[in-house]
This record gives C-alpha cells, sequence and structure tokens, in this order.
C-alpha cells in the first residue's frame, strides 16, 4: 500500500474512533429525533453542494429511516451546470430562509443540518429560520474550521451559533486529509465518510429507541431484493402524512 492511502485510511480510522467521545451528543440528537418522530411531526436534511450528498444518503435508501425528508434545491445540486454556480447560490442571501418558508417544515418538527465550515448564508438562513418556527436544528459541522472561519451571512453567526446542538464531524481546517510532495493543497476529504458514519448512527439509534418504545422502525428494504417492494409500499402507506418527498 503506498504511503499516502495508508495515511488516508489510518485518519479514517482514528476519526471514526473520536466519534465515541461524542457518544452522548449523538445519543440526544437520536432522542429529539426519535421523539419528532413518535408525536408524528417531521425529520428533515439539508445542505448544501458536497454537504448535500449526506442529504441524499438519508433520504429514501435501502437501510434508512423512510420518514427523514431532504430539502433540496437544484442550483445547489451536483448536478448543476457550470458546477461551480453552487459555489455562488450557497452565498445568496435570503434564498435559506425562502427554501424554509416553501418547505412542510413547521413547529416541532426537526432538521439536521450538514456543513464542513458552516460559514455559508444558505446554511445560517436555513437555520435561522427553521429555529423562528419553532424547529429543532441539529448540526454536523466541523469545528476546527468554525474555529478558524468567519461567517458570509449578515448575521455574523456561523451554524454553531443556531443549532440547538452540533455534532463534531472530527475533519480539519480544509476538509482533505493528506498531503502530498510539491503541492500546496491536500487531497482526499473526509466529511462524506464522517457525516455519512454520524448520519447512520443516528439512523440506527432511533431505531433502537423506537423499538424500546414498542413501534417498528419503518426502515426500507432494498428494492433490489425480490419481495421488498411490498415491505416499503407498506411503509410509504402507513406514513404518508410524515413523508414529503413522494
Amino acid at each position: 500500500m503506498s504511503k499516502a492511502l495508508n495515511q488516508y485510511y489510518e485518519q479514517i480510522r482514528q476519526k471514526l474512533a473520536l466519534l465515541e467521545q461524542q457518544a452522548d451528543t449523538i445519543e440526544r440528537a437520536a432522542e429529539i429525533m426519535t421523539e419528532t418522530a413518535l408525536a408524528g411531526r417531521n425529520l428533515f436534511v439539508f445542505g448544501a453542494s458536497h454537504a448535500g450528498i449526506l442529504a441524499e444518503e438519508m433520504s429514501y435508501r435501502a437501510g434508512g429511516l423512510a420518514i427523514v425528508n431532504p430539502l433540496f434545491t437544484p442550483a445547489l445540486m451536483l448536478n448543476v451546470r457550470p458546477l461551480t454556480l453552487t459555489s455562488a447560490v450557497e452565498n445568496v442571501a435570503g434564498l435559506g430562509r425562502v427554501l424554509i418558508e416553501q418547505s412542510p417544515l413547521k413547529e416541532g418538527d426537526t432538521l439536521l443540518i450538514h456543513s464542513v465550515s458552516g460559514r455559508n448564508a444558505i446554511t445560517i438562513d436555513v437555520a435561522l429560520a427553521a429555529r423562528a418556527c419553532g424547529a429543532h436544528v441539529i448540526a454536523i459541522t466541523s469545528l476546527a474550521t468554525a474555529a478558524r472561519v468567519s461567517s458570509r451571512h449578515a448575521s455574523g453567526k456561523l451554524l454553531v451559533d443556531i443549532a440547538e446542538m452540533t455534532i463534531d464531524n472530527q475533519c480539519e481546517y480544509g476538509d482533505a486529509a493528506v498531503s502530498l510532495p510539491g503541492l500546496a493543497q491536500k487531497a482526499a476529504p473526509l466529511s462524506t465518510i464522517m457525516g455519512a458514519t454520524i448520519a447512520n448512527s443516528l439512523v440506527l439509534r432511533i431505531c433502537e429507541l423506537m423499538q424500546e418504545k414498542q413501534r417498528t422502525p419503518p426502515i426500507l428494504a432494498s428494492a433490489n431484493i425480490d419481495g421488498n417492494q411490498k415491505i416499503n409500499q407498506d411503509i410509504l402507506d402507513a406514513y404518508r402524512s410524515q413523508i414529503h418527498y413522494l
């Protein structure tokens, strides 16, 4: 194995191990999301540009909760052209507020926001608008990055300043993990790996908490296995009031 690959894999192992130090925060976040779901209210997830990969990870997939609703806008998806447009759009003032206002999110719901820096305008607008309407806001972000950046929002706030609680993805400033000879910038980011692990940790713990209350978690089965289509359709029918992507 190359030296660079060894460094990358070792950092992944180290960062994942550090998540154990946040067990209490992950537990409380899972409790809030479980309480939201059992009360018949809604779960949402948001991320802009590459942070939005986490919203896709949690939405309508095998092994995932059917009741997690992504907040998407086309200009922030990675199929927009030019792709560089995403960097400009995520700093359009007020867009995040409009996104929340046009969404089904309301008082008592929970919104999970993924942003490595937590500094761009759309993320701050989304978080502020969600808190203003009485929703819980849980952040997944990099505390090391938040400590070194300033807000790009008129309020001067970062995501960590707004969220009810923050789960640190343990990523270093700049996200990428491995230095290569002769290259000023590092290669191989970690935030998607860390974010997806945190997200699926929350899903798994929510399942356990629901089972402790004698409720069957609405976990989707793989549509590529014969017979699972009925399992999924039954779940979609039963939880129609908490599903907003159909």
